[in-house]
């Protein structure tokens, strides 16, 4: 399908209630100015008390700036639990009304109009001490009604001990055997909850009046992506992270572009490969 062809938008709406929050309070409601403060006055407080020399509170100041930042993050992260610069109602209802918590002694502490951190309602939903009561969409697009999103003893630890040292010491090797791990464990496994497309993230509804199947909702998706970029025939398209490489073959077959995909997984390398080859584009797609 060209991309210059008049298609109809789509019409359904990306909330099914966009008049809730949407986004957790974040760097709009976060202070530099405390933060400069915060830094500043806590080395000279220790100056007081000790009674550093000028040259040894510069030097505390550099030591604890980090540290003293990072702190701010949590306690803010803990005081800021809605955003302040959205319009929105929330429904104020019980957490009673979104989920069943069955393990006592959290039910204990979270009841009424309690919020819950969200780190802990997705650790014990996994562990089998909750259970929604409803919609998961509907309960999840109410989340501030009933969970907040704070940087939790568990969410710090990871951060310090797992994310900052994979910064500093990392690896085409270690992103390797990070993907092919995961990925080339089998694509029967993935096609159980992907579908025949092989695709993540969302599906586009194209007409609200029927009922379209999930890869009439994923095809929707990926034209959604190539008309936005407005591709064309004869157009280079380098998808990086391509997956199982739909959208490769899919740009290639209905756009008319040259698509080359970058995976570092085996087994969606071959997938993608062999797509491209049954849906006639091997020419001008490849992963």
């Amino acid at each position: 399908m060209p991309s210059d062809s008049k298609r109809a938008p789509f019409s359904s709406p990306s909330f099914a209630a966009p008049t809730l929050l949407r986004e957790c309070g974040g760097a709009r409601e976060f202070s530099s100015y405390a933060l400069y403060a915060a830094v500043l006055i806590v080395p000279f407080a220790l100056k007081h008390v000790f009674g550093f020399s000028a040259l040894t509170y510069v030097i505390v100041t550099a030591l604890l700036a980090l540290p003293v930042g990072a702190l701010c993050l949590v306690v803010h992260s803990w005081i800021v639990r809605t955003p302040t610069d959205q319009i929105g109602a929330l429904p104020n209802q019980p957490i009673e009304s979104y989920m069943t918590i069955l393990d006592k002694e959290l039910k204990a502490m979270y009841h009424g109009c309690t919020k819950m951190p969200m780190e802990m309602f997705y650790e014990r939903y996994f562990d089998g001490d909750i259970d929604l009561t409803g919609d998961a969409l509907e309960i999840f697009e109410k989340r501030y009604d009933w969970a907040f999103f704070p940087i939790t003893y568990n969410v710090a630890k990871f951060f310090v001990f797992q994310w900052i040292p994979e910064l500093l010491v990392h690896s085409k090797k270690q992103d390797e055997t990070q993907v092919r791990d995961h990925y080339d464990r089998g694509d029967d496994f993935y096609a159980a909850f992907l579908g025949d497309r092989m695709v993540y993230t969302s599906g586009l509804v194209g007409d609200e009046s029927k009922r379209e199947t999930l890869e009439e909702l994923q095809d929707n998706k990926l034209r959604d992506v190539c008309e936005r970029v407005q591709m064309r025939k004869g157009d280079r398209h380098l998808d990086l992270g391509c997956g199982w490489g739909t959208l490769v073959s899919y740009a290639a077959k209905n756009y008319g572009t040259q698509s080359i995909g970058v995976t570092l997984g085996r087994n969606q390398t071959a997938f993608g490969n062999d797509r491209a080859k049954a849906w006639g584009v091997a020419d001008s797609a490849q992963l």
